[in-house]
């Protein structure tokens, strides 16, 4: 069964740092493209970052130059370091593939940004 684990969220203040990590099944991972979501309270969860299998990268506007994402294929993870961090960076950060059909979601993790 496919599985999303993520972790690495928290609490931090408004210019600080994360990195969070999603451990992904082997069977999704090794040929899709990995993506990076977030949800915030009240609003619909959208995409922020994106790596293809080949590591090429994609990002929304709003946090091209803060958000770099990453992968290891030995480790079926992928990553996702968060600078200059801002409040409306408050969210649940999932990951999952990048297109087609997502398969379930994991539990997330927690970003909170005080100002």
């Amino acid at each position: 069964q496919v599985q999303l684990v993520e972790s690495g969220g928290g609490l931090v203040q408004a210019g600080g740092s994360l990195r969070l990590s999603c451990a992904a099944s082997g069977s999704i991972f090794s040929i899709n493209g990995m993506g990076w979501y977030r949800q915030a309270p009240g609003k619909q969860r959208w995409l922020v970052a994106t790596i293809t299998r080949d590591g090429s990268t994609n990002y929304a506007d709003s946090v091209k130059g803060r958000f770099t994402i990453s992968r290891d294929n030995a480790k079926n993870t992928v990553y996702l370091q968060m600078n200059s961090l801002k409040p409306e960076d408050t969210a649940v950060y999932y990951c999952n593939k990048d297109r087609g059909l997502l398969v379930p979601w994991g539990q997330g993790t927690q970003v909170t940004i005080s100002s």
